[in-house]
C-alpha cells in the first residue's frame, strides 16, 4: 500500500462532503499507540459492564516514544467477547423499535460539539484556532467519505458549537482521573448520536483515547484528542488530523487493526488482513502473520504516522453502520 499523495493539501481545501452509498455486510471495531513497542493493557469495555466506569477509555493512540503499555484502549479476548455479545443483544432490541434506523443507503450526519479546553488564552496554553477545528471537520469528512483513498462511510461531519472552556485544574487532561470525569460531566452536550470532542495538552503522551458505544448515554461519552494532532498543529507526525479520524472510529464501535493478533476473530472485520502487533511510522511490506493479507498499515485504525494512514475498508464501514443503528440511532 502506498503513501498518500499531498493528503495535506487535498484535505485542507475543504472539499465538501456528498451523498454516500453503503451496502450492509458483516464487519468490526478497532484503536491506536505510536510507541516502538506493545503490551496489552487491561481494559474493562463491555458495553454495559457491572463496573460504570470500566469502559471509559476503550481506545487510545500513543505518540511515538510513549509507553504503548499507557494504551487504555486494547482489549482482551474476553472484553471483545462481551462486547460483541452486547452488539448483538443491542440489535436484537432495537429490531422491534427501528424508527431511527439507518437504511443501507441512508447518510448520517453527525452533530460535533467541539470543547477547547485551555489552561490559560495564549496557544502554549491550549487556545488553538478556529481554522485548524474547521480543518479536523474537513478531515472527519473527507477520511469518513472515503476521499482520502479509502472505503466510503455513511458517515458525515457538521460542527454545530465549539465552546472555549479557561480551567487549569482540567489542564492537562489526565485519562482517567476525577478531573476529566469532573470536565465532561460539566461539559457533554447532545444525545448518543452528538459526537462530543474534548481538545488539550494530553498526559502521558497519548494523542487521544475514546469510548465504545453503549445502550445507555453515558456522560463520559466521547472523544479526547491533543490539540496540536489538528491538521497545522505541531504535533510531528501526527498533525495532520488522523488521531481524530482514528478515535470517532473507536467512538463509532471499530477496534484496532491488530486486535486478537494473527489469531481468533481479530478486530470482527474480515476485509482487515490479520496483524500481529501495532504497525509504527510508515513500514513497507510488512507481514507479521501467515494468513493472507499483509499488514493494514495504512489503516485508519492502525499506528502508524498520520501520512501513512488513509482509508478505512468496505467492512469497517459496514460495521460501524451496523453499530450506529444498535447504539446511536435516535
Amino acid at each position: 500500500m502506498g503513501l498518500r499523495p499531498n493528503l495535506l493539501t487535498r484535505r485542507t481545501a475543504g472539499v465538501a462532503t456528498s451523498t454516500l452509498a453503503l451496502l450492509l455486510s458483516t464487519a468490526a471495531v478497532g484503536v491506536v499507540p505510536a510507541a516502538s513497542a506493545f503490551s496489552a493493557a487491561p481494559a474493562g469495555v463491555c458495553a454495559e459492564p457491572a463496573d460504570a466506569h470500566a469502559d471509559e477509555h476503550a481506545n487510545a493512540r500513543v505518540a511515538k516514544g510513549g509507553s504503548a503499555k499507557l494504551d487504555p484502549n486494547h482489549l482482551t479476548a474476553k472484553q471483545v467477547q462481551d462486547r460483541e455479545a452486547d452488539l448483538a443483544a443491542a440489535q436484537r432490541e432495537r429490531a422491534n423499535f427501528r424508527t431511527g434506523a439507518v437504511t443501507p443507503l441512508a447518510t448520517v450526519t453527525i452533530p460535533v460539539v467541539v470543547h477547547v479546553i485551555q489552561e490559560n488564552s495564549t496557544r502554549a496554553g491550549g487556545n488553538i484556532t478556529d481554522s485548524m477545528i474547521n480543518q479536523q471537520i474537513t478531515v472527519l469528512n473527507q477520511s469518513y467519505a472515503g476521499s482520502t483513498g479509502g472505503a466510503a462511510t455513511a458517515f458525515g461531519f457538521q460542527l454545530t458549537k465549539i465552546n472555549r472552556v479557561t480551567n487549569p485544574s482540567w489542564y492537562p487532561i489526565v485519562q482517567g482521573s476525577s478531573a476529566e470525569r469532573s470536565m465532561k460531566t460539566s461539559l457533554r452536550e447532545g444525545g448518543k448520536n452528538t459526537l462530543n470532542i474534548y481538545l488539550g495538552e494530553l498526559s502521558d503522551s497519548l494523542l487521544g483515547w475514546a469510548t465504545f458505544p453503549k445502550r445507555t448515554l453515558d456522560k463520559m461519552d466521547g472523544v479526547v484528542v491533543l490539540n496540536e494532532s489538528l491538521p497545522g498543529g505541531t504535533a510531528t507526525n501526527y498533525n495532520q488530523g488522523d488521531t481524530g479520524t482514528h478515535e470517532v472510529g473507536h467512538w463509532l464501535n471499530l477496534y484496532h487493526t491488530f486486535q486478537g493478533g494473527c489469531s481468533g476473530s481479530g478486530d470482527s472485520v474480515s476485509d482487515t488482513p490479520a496483524e500481529a502487533s501495532p504497525a509504527y511510522q510508515c513500514p513497507t511490506g510488512r507481514d507479521t502473520c501467515s494468513t493472507a493479507g499483509k499488514d493494514p498499515i495504512t489503516n485508519f485504525m492502525d499506528y502508524t504516522y498520520d501520512s501513512c494512514m488513509y482509508q478505512f475498508t468496505a467492512g469497517q464501514a459496514s460495521r460501524m453502520l451496523t453499530a450506529w443503528n444498535a447504539y446511536r440511532a435516535a
